[in-house]
């Protein structure tokens, strides 16, 4: 999907894709919500420091890896 076709998402619909309040697990980087429901990493919603359901574009930059890490994931809409 493209990124200009992808819906808005608020900051509150993000929170609840947190991997407990409902079944989806989302996270936003630099203004894109990905869907990591199906890694294994983020099970529960949690990964090592970092929880589901927020923006992690800030978080990222003490990370081990680079923003590479969400190609492999889908991209469900965008931030507002």
């Amino acid at each position: 999907m493209q990124k200009d076709a992808l819906p808005f998402f608020s900051r509150g619909q993000l929170a609840l894709r947190n991997g407990q309040d409902k079944p989806e697990i989302w996270v936003a980087f630099k203004g894109m919500i990905y869907n990591v429901t199906g890694s294994r990493l983020w099970k529960n919603g949690k990964h090592y420091e970092h929880w589901a359901g927020q923006d992690l574009t800030e978080e990222l930059k003490d990370a081990p890896h680079t923003e590479s890490v969400f190609e492999k994931f889908e991209a469900v809409g965008l931030l507002k």
